[in-house]
């Protein structure tokens, strides 16, 4: 039976690094990279929502998962979302990944044209087999991607072997648990990662073995201590805990600009990185943004010095 430990915990999104000219920066992509790796989460999620793939080329997403590799290997779990809205630039961004080493690669569906079940499994099939050393990992997001795992089209991708997790981006959290029940329904394990950070609680106590989420990586020790929390079965502490995290979640989307502008600006306040701004057509920061992030980030400071 194989080893899935290496997927079990808390996997920040890896945020996109860019300079001060909104180009992809290898420099500050390591920077990051040891920041997490001196956090001690399991690994990191490279090049997916969080990292802003849909705005970014072919060879600016390989100079990131190499510069990732560079300092992660054998340090951190690492999975890199490879999916293009083609098939061809995917099948490539696959074959690289394993070149570098990555653990897994995952990929969303493809976006725009609604395609029948059987295109979207020859897609995710054709990706896998260009990677034949490499998981895979199906990422369900149907309210971006357009397009939800089913039950049927899961069925027909259990039937790779290299199918190893689902991260599960869905609100309803019945999904991890019927992704959970089918995945392990012939005897082998099978991961299901939590997606919606609002409910990481919930998610882990209907059978998630983890979670991959957008806010971790601005607050790494609240994960890793909600996740403690539910191993301990400390319930009504991790559920207050939850109740923090998520006011600091609200406070980071009440802006104007696009959270993961107002994430990076509350990791140059409280971690000292700069990794730029969000690329166009994501908004930036405004001055009053600014004062959003000096907020969350106090909040998360105070929230780490109550529980952890």
């Amino acid at each position: 039976m194989r080893n899935l430990d290496k997927y079990r915990g808390i996997i920040p999104a890896f945020y996109a690094c860019y300079d001060d000219n909104g180009n992809v920066s290898p420099e500050r992509v390591r920077a990051l990279t040891q920041y997490f790796v001196d956090k001690g989460v399991k690994g990191v999620y490279v090049n997916g929502s969080s990292g802003e793939c849909i705005y970014q080329n072919v060879e600016e997403r390989k100079i990131i998962i190499e510069n990732v590799m560079a300092v992660a290997k054998g340090k951190l779990t690492v999975i890199n979302h490879v999916a293009c809205n083609n098939t061809r630039d995917s099948i490539e961004l696959a074959r690289h990944s394993e070149s570098v080493g990555v653990d897994a690669i995952a990929s969303i569906p493809p976006i725009y044209f609604r395609l029948p079940e059987y295109s979207i499994a020859a897609y995710w099939n054709t990706i896998s087999e260009a990677a034949p050393d490499t998981d895979f990992v199906i990422y369900n997001i149907p309210q971006l991607a357009g397009t939800a795992l089913t039950m049927s089209l899961f069925a027909e991708m259990k039937k790779n072997p290299r199918v190893v997790a689902v991260k599960n981006s869905s609100m309803p959290t019945q999904d991890i648990q019927m992704f959970k029940a089918a995945g392990t329904a012939d005897g082998e394990d099978f991961i299901v990662f939590n997606g919606p950070d609002e409910q990481f609680v919930s998610g882990r106590a209907i059978g998630a073995d983890g979670g991959i989420g957008g806010t971790y990586g601005v607050m790494p020790e609240l994960f890793l201590k909600l996740n403690d929390l539910i191993k301990a079965h400390e319930n009504e502490k991790a559920c207050e805990l939850q109740h923090a995290v998520n006011a600091i979640i609200y406070k980071m989307c009440s802006g104007h600009g696009n959270m993961y502008a107002v994430a990076k600006e509350m990791l140059r306040i409280n971690a000292g990185l700069d990794i730029g701004s969000v690329r166009e057509p994501l908004t930036g920061l405004n001055d009053a943004d600014r004062e959003i992030a000096v907020e969350a980030a106090a909040m998360v400071r105070e929230t780490i010095q109550k529980y952890v």
